[in-house]
């Protein structure tokens, strides 16, 4: 056949492959290996250090879900930061929210930001709007640096491997608390309940030792490992379950929905048992 066959190794003796029509880029950044690539099924698709990170096909899902379920709980999640995601993903649909007044994103890595540019203009558009601000800066640091700044955070990351390792740490959770308001919120993507129960399972407790409120929800990512992800959410005030659905405002999504909102909190028992 035609083509290039682009394989992820997931897990052990787990690995996802797609046939792309080419690769677009390739480079050695600061910190990791970023590659582009045009898939057949998936569109464009951004691959660091050798694991999937988005493709056109499917990144909607992730980008308004790591994002909505908390600017939603939140009744006024007008300064909101987010934590790597330099595709800008997260950042658009932030920018969209009626209540946001202002939206950071802090990118350890430039070169993520500038290949997302260039490549994938439609889940970077958001990084142009003026109530967002870029910082090319290491994000424990900007955290240690905000106290008591932001209403809503989130850690868009990538796997706990190289330079996102202490993104899943219970001292920078604990950061994190401390720099969000009396009323803030905390989002993280935490990988598959069906390859990484071990993961869940620790960042879960560490959530639950910090926050009032810890709750996780999923959703459905088919290039993701197992094509279901887990999102944990950490609350000092506001329950995620407790939102007035008919509140929600409309900003014009593909996955989410005032009912996915409510849906999302619905685990399976096995889901459940990894979090006792």
């Amino acid at each position: 056949m035609k083509g290039l066959w682009y394989t992820e190794h997931q897990e052990a003796g787990v690995a996802i492959s797609l046939k792309a029509k080419t690769k677009l880029h390739e480079e050695r950044t600061d910190f990791q290996f970023l590659e582009v690539l045009d898939t057949d099924t998936f569109g464009r698709m951004l691959v660091l250090d050798g694991a999937i990170q988005t493709t056109m096909k499917d990144e909607f899902v992730y980008h308004e879900m790591i994002s909505l379920v908390a600017l939603n709980t939140h009744p006024h999640p007008e300064n909101v930061l987010v934590v790597g995601g330099g595709d800008g993903g997260a950042i658009r649909e932030i920018a969209k929210h009626p209540h946001v007044k202002k939206a950071t994103l802090v990118e350890i890595d430039p070169a993520v930001i500038d290949a997302s540019k260039k490549y994938f203009p439609e889940i970077s558009c958001g990084l142009n709007d003026p109530k967002v601000e870029v910082k090319v800066e290491d994000g424990i640091k900007h955290i240690a640096e905000s106290k008591g700044k932001y209403d809503v955070i989130l850690v868009d990351s990538t796997d706990p491997a190289g330079p996102a390792v202490g993104l899943f740490e219970h001292g920078f959770y604990q950061g994190i608390f401390d720099a969000l308001k009396e009323d803030g919120i905390f989002v993280a993507q935490t990988e598959s309940p069906f390859l990484t129960e071990n993961l869940i399972r620790g960042v879960f407790q560490d959530f639950k030792s910090i926050f009032p409120i810890a709750k996780l929800y999923l959703a459905y990512i088919p290039t993701y490992p197992s094509g279901m992800w887990s999102f944990t959410i950490g609350s000092k005030k506001y329950d995620p379950e407790a939102v007035d659905t008919a509140k929600i405002p409309d900003t014009n999504t593909r996955y989410y929905t005032p009912q996915i909102h409510k849906a999302a909190f619905a685990l399976p028992l096995f889901v459940q048992d990894l979090l006792k």
